[in-house]
């Protein structure tokens, strides 16, 4: 899918019949969503006398937020493209010992591959959550509840991801390489709800004492 395609485009492509974009590059998307609420909280910090004493911090942060957001955008047709090659090592021909054991070994390489994309959207949903709680916390107070759905959108592309990563590692036989993307799945998961309801609570308590 073409990164600049269009938001009814790619909405057209995920509720057509193929099976991609999906889950995966959705997730991908909401990542992005983060990234993006996160740099416009810190554009709308940045040059405010108000908010003198964390300029410097805003910009920095708002250059990290940009770049995480291309790296999700990224995201979003790698993770389509894995899939497409998993079907590719499923539709290999299966007549003998020998075609069935190359079609066997190809499904299991692109499926590990494929589980690989969705780990990544994790580990960057990670890096988001500690940017949008800088905002979160020193940002303009007027734009904290959108600090708010930074972190909501992370963590549901944290979510949503680890659901694809399960969904590949359930169809593979190594049990070496699945213990291990289940651990760092799993961790992963965790620190994020973590981090996502300590946001959800600096923003809680900003937005009280602004009344």
């Amino acid at each position: 899918m073409p990164q600049r395609k269009t938001l009814q485009g790619f909405l057209d492509d995920v509720a057509s019949a193929s099976p991609a974009p999906g889950g995966g590059s959705v997730a991908a998307v909401a990542g992005a969503l983060g990234a993006a609420l996160t740099a416009m909280v810190c554009r709308l910090t940045i040059g405010k006398k108000k908010y003198a004493d964390v300029q410097e911090e805003m910009r920095e942060v708002q250059t990290q937020a940009e770049h995480l957001r291309e790296l999700f955008t990224g995201l979003i047709a790698k993770d389509a493209h894995a899939f497409e090659k998993v079907m590719e090592a499923f539709a290999l021909p299966k007549v003998g010992a020998a075609q069935q054991a190359l079609r066997s070994a190809a499904v299991t390489e692109a499926t590990k591959e494929a589980t690989l994309v969705p780990l990544e959207v994790m580990r960057h949903c990670i890096d988001g959550h500690a940017l949008v709680q800088k905002v979160a916390a020193a940002g303009n107070i007027h734009a904290v509840s959108d600090a708010g759905v930074g972190a909501i959108m992370f963590h549901a592309a944290c979510e949503a991801a680890a659901l694809n990563v399960k969904i590949n590692l359930a169809s593979l036989q190594d049990a070496e390489f699945v213990g291990w993307k289940n651990e760092d799945m799993q961790s992963l998961l965790n620190t994020s709800r973590a981090m996502a309801e300590e946001t959800q609570e600096m923003v809680a308590a900003r937005m009280a004492g602004s009344t």
